[in-house]
């Protein structure tokens, strides 16, 4: 079973291969019980939302097993999340990401370096 920064991380390179952007990776297991990790990224389109979410879904079941205890969102379009328990994925839209600014929201999180993840742009 993977820890959840694994998750985490696991996530994080699944959005990078399908180019979502600005990805960022917060350790909040010591401000809130809702979750070890958000995982936070920002598609071009609904499309791109959608595709990124899917390929988030796939690659955790496939190479950890586990699914999403919950889904909100994937019809608007403009923000979805996966729960996962132990790490939440927030995928939006540019004008979306802005208006809700967890970064500013959960500023007091680690933000954990992903650098070496991330695909080559």
């Amino acid at each position: 079973m993977k820890s959840s920064k694994e998750l985490a991380l696991l996530a994080a390179k699944a959005l990078s291969d399908k180019k979502g952007k600005e990805i960022r990776v917060l350790e909040i297991a010591d401000l809130t019980t809702l979750a070890d990790y958000f995982v936070i990224a920002t598609g071009t389109s609904n499309t791109q939302i959608n595709a990124l979410v899917d390929s988030v879904e796939k690659v955790v079941k496939e190479e950890a097993e586990e699914e999403p205890l919950h889904r909100e969102g994937y019809r608007g379009g403009t923000w979805v999340l996966l729960d996962y328990g132990c790490i939440a994925i927030h995928v939006f839209n540019a004008e979306a990401r802005e208006f809700y600014g967890l970064e500013r929201l959960w500023r007091d999180g680690k933000e954990v370096d992903i650098s070496a993840i991330l695909e080559e742009k």
